[in-house]
């Protein structure tokens, strides 16, 4: 799950809402917005995307949030 250097954030949502996560001592990633719970990735997926948010900077780890919680999963997204 790496970061695309071409993802965009063109109204600017993700700054002025950002994504925030929480990893449990079971390993899962929950995903925070405004304060609320939004996501609890677990497993498989949860170990590749604490890996790749660690190496991530701040705008590619929001984008992997996104993602991650499915708000890219509208119909437009861009490759």
């Amino acid at each position: 799950m790496a970061g695309r250097a071409g993802a965009s954030d063109e109204r600017d949502r993700l700054t002025a809402d950002p994504f925030d996560y929480r990893v449990t001592k079971e390993g899962a990633v929950i995903v925070f917005r405004g304060g609320r719970p939004v996501m609890t990735v677990g497993g498989h997926d949860a170990a590749r995307l604490v890996e790749a948010l660690q190496l991530a900077d701040d705008s590619q780890a929001q984008h992997l949030l996104a993602r991650a919680s499915g708000n890219y999963r509208r119909g437009n997204e861009r490759s």
